[in-house]
């Protein structure tokens, strides 16, 4: 166990390292430090990236106590198409890599995503890598509980894209019910915008 001033420093070093468009379909969509189901969640999101609006699909499901993959599709309209509409297909892992302390308040996963966003003869391949951190609270008196995160990410760009890009995403979950989440997410950097999401947990 690394001692909690260098896991601090460690982390803070990684931040500005790890800041991406959002996530592995460039959506303003981004993931909490730990899994809100038990087993797997189906989720429906809306957002306005930079230009125009995204609509996606995504199921996620648990590898292991602290692994999860997820799975999103849907689609991009907007400036960025011409006018058009481009298909989008992602997959995202999320690892836990930290679990607070007396010591270090927040819970902290790595994150890494491969995506693909094509259409009118051009495909654009993303490869973001991030680091969510930040700790649930619970509504007293309430069964409803938060999380607030924030997630720099780092976004390597290929196929009919290049170089790299890089964003903050800032994020509020909130259990509504056992089965419910609703999710609020915003991004500053290369990739701008918000983005909304609910998810049916299972």
């Amino acid at each position: 166990m690394l001692p909690s001033r260098l896991l601090t420093a460690a982390i803070l070093l990684a931040m500005p390292i790890a800041v991406c468009a959002a996530q592995s379909t460039g959506s303003p969509v981004f993931q909490a430090p730990y899994r809100a189901f038990a087993r797997s969640e189906i989720g429906i999101s809306l957002s306005e990236p930079s230009a125009g609006f995204d609509l996606e699909g995504a199921y996620r499901s648990g590898l292991t106590n602290t692994v999860d993959l997820g799975f999103r599709g849907g689609f991009h309209s907007g400036p960025g198409t011409n006018g058009g509409t481009d298909a989008l297909l992602g997959v995202d892992l999320r690892a836990r890599v930290v679990t607070h302390t007396e010591s270090f308040p927040f819970d902290a996963s790595a994150t890494l995503g491969l995506g693909l966003q094509s259409g009118h003869g051009t495909t654009i391949g993303r490869l973001p890598v991030g680091l969510s951190m930040g700790r649930r609270v619970l509504i007293e008196g309430s069964d409803i509980s938060l999380v607030p995160y924030a997630q720099p990410v780092l976004t390597l760009l290929f196929g009919n894209g290049s170089g790299t890009d890089f964003s903050l995403g800032f994020g509020v979950d909130a259990r509504v019910t056992p089965r419910l989440d609703l999710r609020f997410s915003a991004a500053v950097g290369n990739t701008s915008g918000i983005g909304f999401t609910a998810a049916f947990l299972h």
